[in-house]
C-alpha cells in the first residue's frame, strides 16, 4: 500500500473513535431510557421529512424537474404532513406504524403458511416455513395485543445494535491509530 494511502487511511481512527463513542452512548441511552428512544427517533423522522417536503415544494419552481409537478406535489404534502405529525405526535406515528408493521406480520405469516402447503410435495422441510409462518402470526398478534411493549422491545434492539457497531467503530479506530504510529 502506498504511503499517501497509509496516512489517509491512518488519519480516519480518531474519527471512527468518535463515531463508535457517539453509537455507544446512543446504544446506551436506547436500552436505558427505550421510551424517550422512540420518541426521539420518530421527532427525528418527521424533522426529515419536513426537511424534504419544504425541499420539494422549492423544486415545484425549477423547470427542470425529473417527476412530474403533480407527483412532486403529492410528494411535498405528504412529507410536511407526516413530518408535522411525527413532531408534533411523536408516539402516535410509532403506533400507527407499529400496527402496519403488525398487519404486515399477521399477513406475511398466513402467506408462508399457504405457500408452505402448497409446496409440502416438492420440497422437503416445508415445516420450517410453516414454523416462521406462525412465528410470524404471533409476533404480529402480540404487537397489536402489546404495542407499548413491541415498542420499548424495538428500542432496546435498536440500542443493543448501536452498541456493538460502537464498540466495533472503537476497535477500527484504535486499530487504525496504532497502524499510523508504525508508519
Amino acid at each position: 500500500m502506498s504511503s499517501i494511502l497509509q496516512r489517509g487511511v491512518s488519519r480516519t481512527g480518531w474519527l471512527l473513535v468518535i463515531y463508535g463513542v457517539i453509537s455507544i452512548l446512543f446504544g446506551l441511552s436506547a436500552m436505558l431510557w427505550p421510551g424517550s428512544t422512540v420518541v426521539a427517533l420518530a421527532w427525528a423522522f418527521g424533522v426529515m421529512a419536513l426537511a424534504e417536503g419544504i425541499i420539494s415544494v422549492f423544486a415545484l419552481f425549477n423547470r427542470h424537474v425529473a417527476v412530474s409537478r403533480g407527483w412532486l406535489v403529492l410528494y411535498a404534502l405528504a412529507s410536511i404532513v407526516f413530518g408535522l405529525l411525527a413532531i408534533m405526535h411523536p408516539l402516535a406515528v410509532v403506533n400507527v406504524l407499529l400496527i402496519f408493521l403488525a398487519a404486515w406480520l399477521i399477513v406475511a405469516g398466513v402467506y408462508r403458511i399457504v405457500f408452505a402447503i402448497r409446496v409440502r410435495k416438492e420440497i422437503q422441510g416445508e415445516w420450517l416455513i410453516a414454523l416462521s409462518g406462525v412465528l410470524a402470526i404471533v409476533l404480529g398478534g402480540l404487537l397489536l395485543a402489546y404495542p407499548v411493549a413491541g415498542v420499548l422491545t424495538l428500542a432496546i434492539w435498536i440500542g443493543a445494535a448501536a452498541l456493538v457497531y460502537g464498540i466495533l467503530q472503537v476497535a477500527a479506530g484504535v486499530r487504525m491509530h496504532r497502524w499510523k504510529r508504525v508508519l
